[in-house]
């Protein structure tokens, strides 16, 4: 089925019933999931074309650099600062406006004529992509308890192979069609889906009156009360450093020896963990039949295990070195999607009058730890190399599992 006709069948979907007791048509699920994919795609879109964009426009390397950081930064002040409206309005409201308002970043960034332009619309696009992040609490508030991990990790798969392939996809139509296009093309798909969403996202009705400072206001309360909040937070923190840390030195390393392979090899490796991230519901339906802390332990157990394989890998021929990182690519990436499904179906089960708020924290833990990640993959590959960084991603690794372990332990004291 190609794009269009997708886009006409989630369009052609009218959701009259809003009782989340009644379940969730496949097509819904498939519009929840599609939309946040393409949302949260938007934040790595501009990666693959940062050097063709900045030759292309005279731009600095350190002007061209801001690009994805400011990208990251917009998405992390729009976690903290818009995700908990989604407790106080209807979510459906946030999510068309999210959409609308990034749909013109996105085409404000393909005109720019400048980069301080395309600066701020960097900005704004962080800001308003985090629409994905309105969308999973509502596809948790829509689906009955029974199956809430399901059609969680489902939602969660769309969105995992936006991160995953939309670098694969930029580099692609920029190297065609140039990085204007790309912006446009995700323009596009942006509007596609709103229209979708327009005609087939139920009325998801608030659960509280709180003001706005008052809601912000409950995120530390809500931090404060909840341990199996700060421990989901704590151990997908953990694990985004390692994941964090290799994604953003996998170019790196494959450009040096023995490898001397392009930006379109590291590219490719993106498919690599889409393999993983395929997974995501059956982690979901694994954490309603046997708990989602079984999961979470797991996810994290299996994480470790393949960054600690990645150790090995200066023992090896390049080829088989490739080999090795593919099939460790895949399990950690695995490991770590599964974790996520199963740490959102814990929060998830808190507070269902504070989705959206619960969300926000697991969230801005998740992207501290991939900031803290970029930022020491960068310093111990350059200090010690690849392996140190394969030692330090298992011992974060280790922390998430040790982190998850901690609860039975304690319960077993006690």
């Amino acid at each position: 089925m190609d794009t269009t006709t997708t886009v006409r069948t989630l369009s052609s979907i009218r959701i009259v019933n809003d009782n989340p007791q009644q379940g969730l048509s496949g097509a819904l699920v498939l519009l929840l999931a599609t939309a946040a994919g393409l949302a949260v795609a938007s934040l790595y879109y501009a990666q693959p074309m940062l050097g063709v964009l900045g030759a292309n426009m005279g731009a600095s390397a350190r002007e061209i650099g801001m690009v994805p950081m400011l990208t990251q930064l917009g998405y992390a002040l729009g976690i903290l600062l818009l995700a908990p409206l989604g407790d106080r309005y209807d979510r459906r409201r946030i999510i068309l406006i999210k959409e609308a308002a990034l749909f013109v970043a996105l085409l404000v960034a393909a005109g720019a004529p400048h980069i301080s332009v395309l600066l701020v619309a960097s900005l704004a696009i962080g800001v308003f992509a985090t629409l994905a992040q309105d969308i999973v609490p509502a596809a948790a508030t829509l689906a009955p308890e029974a199956s809430r991990g399901r059609v969680v990790g489902t939602v969660m798969t769309g969105l995992l192979l936006g991160i995953l392939l939309s670098r694969v996809v930029s580099g692609f139509v920029a190297e065609h069609f140039g990085w204007r296009a790309m912006f446009v093309v995700a323009a596009a798909s942006i509007a596609l889906i709103g229209v979708a969403s327009w005609r087939g996202l139920p009325r998801i009705q608030p659960t509280t009156r709180l003001s706005y400072a008052a809601l912000l206001g409950t995120l530390l309360h809500l931090w404060q009360r909840h341990g199996a909040l700060r421990r989901a937070a704590l151990a997908q923190g953990f694990l985004a450093i390692g994941f964090s840390a290799f994604w953003s030195t996998l170019a790196v390393m494959l450009h040096g020896a023995p490898f001397h392979m392009g930006a379109a090899a590291a590219g490719m490796f993106g498919l690599a963990g889409a393999a993983g991230a395929l997974a995501a519901p059956l982690a979901g339906r694994l954490a309603d039949r046997r708990g989602p802390e079984l999961v979470a332990r797991l996810g994290a157990g299996l994480a470790a295990l393949a960054f600690l394989s990645m150790t090995a890998a200066p023992l090896l021929s390049a080829h088989a070195q490739i080999v090795l990182l593919v099939v460790a690519a895949i399990a950690f990436d695995l490991g770590v999607q599964a974790t996520l499904v199963a740490h959102q179906t814990i929060i998830y089960g808190i507070d269902h009058g504070a989705r959206s708020r619960l969300n926000a924290v697991l969230f801005v833990g998740m992207f501290t730890g991939m900031a803290a990640g970029a930022a020491l993959g960068s310093l111990v590959l350059a200090q010690w190399g690849w392996p140190a960084l394969a030692v330090m991603a298992t011992l974060t690794s280790l922390a998430a599992l040790a982190v998850r372990m901690w609860p039975q332990r304690a319960a077993a004291a006690a």
